[in-house]
Order: structure tokens, then C-alpha cells, then sequence
């Protein structure tokens, strides 16, 4: 199917779908966007519930990336899950967007080394003492990145119940459940990747070490909340935040397979290709709900929205799609893609990480006659 084609008017987007004990009516997910709105204690305020209520057509809302602890804030205004009145500010967005008619799911997302002890008052943690690779925005401005402590036996293990616990206070803030982020060089996938973790104990060396860090966080969260409340997020050869993974064929089958033995409810796949073989074997692999996200670029999403992407995954085994851009710059994405209405334009890129309602709930929806 090529960009140029039109999606068939009885398109699988717009069907029913069931996630564990969820209804969903549709396909159309809107995935995790980091957009720094919250304040500076990292707690969720009324900009934040109104941006997520505007989107609450979505099949699924899966919230920004959010801390389960102190030490793993990546950067300003990211918001958190391990203090009450995060759990508050939180449970004022679910609030909001259930009465809306929405569903969420909170993205549970440890920096790793991808932090600043400006910002969290902590040196960060990561699997070895390797430093991130760029600068980081911090509240004082950009500043080079710290060498990171590498994680004790101890860390890793208090790591493992932050995440648990962060899962249970994300249960009573309101949301559906949590997706676990492995993904995009935090700090789940710096022990997967080769390059950032260079450790010769249990955690580390052999593909089963590398992997065991997000299998064990992934049953930890399983037993605190249950499994169909729990989702993974992986992005299998993504180099961003300066990942190398080195052996990617080898480590996703593997970690795949490990994660399908613990049950999680659903797998999301960030840039999810169907012309991949991976995205096949994995697909054959996980015996779940397969969540693909694509990752468009501003001039796809523009596009199409990504219904024709959208419809390839599909029709090549996935079950949902989650889209980014598309949610940014639409509060009523679902009935635009479904009726061919036309798409607001993005903003510029500097406005996603901003404070103010400016490029984030000020997007229009389709007047209403």
C-alpha cells in the first residue's frame, strides 16, 4: 500500500479491540509524549488534565514517560509517580480524562545515566560508569552530562521495588495500568545495549545477563498490580540517546521469549517496520496484544496521520497502533483520520518542551455544528 492510496472505508483502525479486561474503540493509541508540563516537584497540574481530556477519544492513552523515583528524572518538569502529591496530580488527570469517555495507561521511565544532579539532587545510576554522550538540559541550561554511578547488587534491587511501588501508586492515581519503558537509551535499554552496559556479574556480559534487569523489573510490576494492567516498551536498533546495542537480532528474540513467560498484558514496538524481519519474529514470538508505533516524521504524520502505515502493521500482525505527532497537534485525532478531515499543523519543535498552554492544549478540534 503506498501513500497515495486510500484506506479502505471499513478499516481495522476503526474496529473494537479488547486489551486484557479493557474495551477499547479503536485501534488508535496515542503513545507516551514527554512534553515538561509539570511543575517543578514533577507533580501533574490542570494544563496537564486538560491536555489529556482533549485526546480522551483515543482507544488508549499512554501517558509520558514518569518517574518511579527520585534519582531517575531525566530533565525539568518531568513528572513523577513516587511522591503523594504526584499520586494527587495524577489522579486529577485520570479524573478528567475518564469522565472524558478515556482509558490510561502510565509510562513508568527511569533515566538511567540520561540525567543531571541539577535536576534530580542525585548523581544518576546507570548498569556501568559510562557517560551520556551530549549535553542535557538542565534548570540551570545545558550542561555536559556527569559519569553516572554504576548500580550495586543493592541499587538494582531498590530499583526494581521503586518500580513496583510506582506501579501501585499509579493503580491509585487512577490509571488503567503502566507500560514498563525499555526503550530509547533509558535506563532499561542501557542494560540491554552493549555499549552502555559493561558489566560482568549476573546483570551483565551474556544476552540472558543483559536482558534480566527488564524481566525482573517486568515480574516485579506484574506481582504488584497484576498482569493486565502491565505493558513493556521496547525499540529494537534504536540508537537514540546514544545507544548501541550490538547484537539486536539476538538480544530482542531473547528478551521477547523472557518477557512472555512473565505475561504482561501487551508489548508496544517503537519504530515498528513490517518489511523488517525482526518486527516478524517478534510478532511470532510474543503471544500477546503487539502494540506498533511507527515513529513518524512531521511531514508523514501531516501526510496521512499515519493511517496508511497504520494498516500495513496491522495487516501484518499487529493489534494496535500507537501514534505520536498525529495526537500532538489533533485533540480529535481518531474522527479526523476516520472522516478525512484535514490535520492541524505542528508547532514548532521547541514548543513540545516548554511550560504554557502554547503548542500543547491550544489545538483546535473540528467545529462542531
Amino acid at each position: 500500500m503506498t501513500h497515495t492510496e486510500q484506506v479502505p472505508a471499513a478499516s481495522r483502525l476503526f474496529a473494537s479491540a479488547r486489551l486484557g479486561g479493557l474495551e477499547l474503540p479503536s485501534r488508535l493509541v496515542m503513545a507516551p509524549l514527554t512534553r515538561n508540563r509539570a511543575d517543578a516537584d514533577g507533580v501533574p497540574g490542570d494544563l496537564m488534565a486538560a491536555h489529556y481530556a482533549q485526546r480522551a477519544s483515543a482507544a488508549l492513552i499512554i501517558a509520558e514517560g514518569t518517574t518511579p523515583n527520585a534519582v531517575g528524572q531525566t530533565y525539568p518538569h518531568i513528572p513523577g509517580i513516587h511522591s503523594p502529591a504526584q499520586v494527587a496530580g495524577w489522579r486529577r488527570v485520570t479524573d478528567a480524562v475518564r469522565a472524558a469517555g478515556g482509558r490510561m495507561f502510565l509510562q513508568l521511565q527511569h533515566g538511567g545515566r540520561v540525567g543531571h544532579p541539577d535536576t534530580s539532587g542525585h548523581v544518576p545510576l546507570a548498569p556501568s560508569a559510562v557517560r551520556f554522550p551530549e549535553p542535557l538540559h538542565t534548570p540551570g541550561g545545558l550542561q555536559d552530562a556527569p559519569v553516572p554511578r554504576e548500580m550495586t547488587e543493592a541499587d538494582i534491587r531498590s530499583t526494581i521495588a521503586d518500580f513496583a511501588t510506582a506501579a501501585r501508586n499509579a493503580v491509585a492515581a487512577g490509571f488503567e495500568g503502566v507500560e514498563v519503558h525499555s526503550a530509547n537509551g533509558h535506563l532499561l535499554h542501557q542494560f540491554l545495549a552493549g555499549n552502555t552496559n559493561r558489566r560482568t556479574d549476573g546483570w551483565g556480559g551474556s544476552v540472558q545477563g543483559r536482558v534480566r534487569f527488564t524481566v525482573e523489573v517486568v515480574r516485579a510490576v506484574v506481582e504488584a498490580i497484576g498482569a493486565e494492567r502491565v505493558g513493556v516498551r521496547i525499540s529494537p536498533g534504536a540508537s537514540v540517546n546514544g545507544i548501541e546495542e550490538g547484537d539486536t537480532e539476538e538480544i530482542y528474540p531473547a528478551l521477547v521469549e523472557a518477557l512472555a513467560g512473565v505475561g504482561p498484558v501487551y508489548l508496544h514496538q517503537v519504530h515498528a517496520d513490517p518489511d523488517r524481519p525482526l518486527f516478524g519474529r517478534i510478532r511470532a514470538a510474543w503471544p500477546g496484544t503487539l502494540i506498533a508505533n511507527p515513529v513518524l516524521s512531521r511531514e508523514e504524520a501531516a501526510s496521512d496521520g499515519g493511517k496508511l502505515r497504520g494498516e500495513r502493521l496491522l495487516a501484518a500482525g499487529a493489534d494496535l497502533i500507537a501514534l505520536g505527532r498525529g495526537f500532538l497537534a489533533n485533540p480529535d485525532f481518531v474522527e479526523r483520520l476516520r472522516t478525512g478531515a484535514p490535520l492541524n499543523e505542528l508547532r514548532p519543535e521547541f514548543l513540545m518542551y516548554v511550560q504554557g498552554a502554547e503548542g500543547y492544549s491550544d489545538y483546535p478540534a473540528l467545529a462542531r455544528v
